[in-house]
């Protein structure tokens, strides 16, 4: 019988590709990411359902879309009686765990399950001697424990693996509370960027003419919508925006891949970790991000839109049993694929209730004929953090069709006013606007500055993906708009 493989699933919160120098980044370095990269498969095009913390990991837990497993917003935590793919692991003989960032609610029905042995970080937790929730009675007990997040939870997940039944597979997940905001790096890496200034994003000073509406009024624009914290000095109130984002990204960019690192350093030592026990070739290592991020792309910083930056997650994949090193795939892959990838891997049938379908074949070099060519998304956390629009969408290899429609539809945590910290700003609400459109041309307009939905050359293309879209939701049993329509010129 081929032995069951090991499973190390490494979890970052905010992470974008484009800050891992395996995927190209023109920023910073990550030799350790690039050690599972360039010694397993690198996934160019894997995109969340949802952007949003909470959702994500609930879709990545339970292989199921947030319509289906409930969790569509930060308010609407995870009922821990759901099928998951560590439970499943568990009743096979796996050994469990998860160390760090939860983020699916607290309380004894919110708590993990399915896990052997876990501590986790209520909320977003702090970076310097984090509060860790572990078990006991009813939700658990909370403890302080000294040092740095990113290092304690390498730790845990070390003494783990140390401490495990050598003669059972073992399946662990690491999930970092880094780099999310607000970024406050270790001393180790503090001296880190501090001579020159970080290559501008092409995209710094969009000022999203010929966008929607629900574009120009986000509140997540670099320098006019952060606050002290995110800069980490007092924010100077009188300069134009423009000057104000260029100042304004060195700070907070600086600190962000500060933090990167060391989540980098500490991936390096689980690497030397299963390299010096010999488990290497016997264990399935990941790592990703339960998003991406905007690192000033589009002036903004924060993640919920379905641009490229935001939707598009990284995913490195070392298996030397099943995947050739150095090898890349520009195939489809969603966030809901995860859990019956891990139960494939596994040799465990993938239940037929998870939406997600494995790609253990695209990781030994064979697309299914019948691979997925586009995906559906939706964010549905209409007008609160961030005051960006409920929205949903459909992205193929070559084109993206966005819908905001501006309406929270009941959903909790969806109807709350935006404050911007430190600030007497008026924030224009967006409750309530006519439904929009965008299309983006992804071959021609690759940064997504350009929503060509009212150009007539493009009106067929425009049904197109309507239609595509509406199948797509179909398929995956979520529901339409109730004014989900036409475009004026289509």
């Amino acid at each position: 019988m081929k032995k069951r493989p090991n499973l190390v699933f490494i979890m970052s919160d905010d992470h974008a590709a484009h800050a891992m120098s395996c995927y190209g980044s023109r920023i910073n370095h990550t030799p350790h990411l690039d050690r599972i990269a360039d010694e397993g498969m690198r996934f160019d095009n894997c995109f969340c359902t949802n952007s949003i913390c909470t959702p994500s990991r609930a879709t990545i837990l339970t292989g199921t879309y947030n319509h289906v497993n409930g969790v569509t917003t930060l308010d609407t935590p995870m009922d821990n009686r759901l099928q998951t793919f560590p439970k499943l692991l568990q009743e096979a003989g796996y050994q469990t765990a998860i160390y760090g960032k939860w983020h699916l609610g607290e309380g004894a029905l919110h708590k993990p399950t399915g896990f052997d042995d876990w501590a986790v970080i209520p909320g977003q937790g702090f970076y310097h001697n984090p509060t860790f929730i572990f078990p006991g009675d009813g939700g658990g007990v909370k403890r302080t424990v000294p040092g740095y997040a990113t290092d304690i939870i390498t730790d845990m997940s070390l003494d783990f693996m140390r401490n495990r039944d050598p003669e059972k597979p073992f399946c662990l997940l690491c999930h970092h509370k880094a780099p999310h905001r607000p970024w406050y790096s270790d001393e180790k890496h503090a001296g880190m960027f501090l001579d020159g200034d970080i290559p501008e994003p092409e995209t710094l000073f969009d000022d999203y003419s010929n966008r929607s509406k629900a574009a120009v009024l986000a509140a997540m624009r670099v320098g006019v919508h952060m606050n002290q914290e995110d800069v980490k000095c007092e924010v100077p109130e009188a300069m134009e925006e423009m000057e104000w984002r260029r100042w304004a990204y060195q700070r907070y960019i600086k600190e962000y891949l500060r933090v990167v690192q060391s989540v980098d350093d500490n991936v390096g030592r689980l690497l030397d970790y299963l390299k010096d026990a010999g488990l290497e070739e016997d264990t399935v290592v990941v790592y990703t991000s339960d998003q991406g991020f905007f690192l000033g792309d589009h002036g903004w910083y924060d993640k919920r839109f379905m641009y490229e930056e935001s939707l598009r997650m990284p995913f490195i994949l070392r298996y030397p049993r099943d995947v050739k090193p150095g090898t890349v795939s520009d195939d489809i892959v969603l966030n809901a694929d995860f859990a019956p990838l891990f139960l494939d891997l596994a040799g465990l049938p993938v239940p037929a209730d998870m939406q997600g379908r494995s790609f253990r074949s695209i990781l030994q070099g064979s697309t299914p004929p019948n691979w997925r060519e586009a995906m559906y998304y939706r964010y549905w956390m209409n007008a609160a953090h961030h005051n960006v629009s409920a929205h949903y969408g459909i992205r193929t290899h070559k084109y993206k069709l966005i819908y905001y429609y501006f309406d929270g539809c009941g959903q909790a945590g969806t109807i709350k006013p935006f404050y911007c910290a430190g600030r007497n700003r008026v924030i224009q609400s967006i409750e309530g606007l006519d439904p929009e459109w965008e299309l983006f041309d992804l071959e021609k307009d690759p940064k997504e500055l350009n929503n060509v939905v009212y150009d007539p050359a493009y009106a067929g293309v425009f049904r197109e993906l309507r239609d595509a879209l509406h199948a797509l939701q179909e398929e995956v049993g979520d529901t339409r708009y109730i004014k989900d329509t036409e475009v004026t010129n289509a």
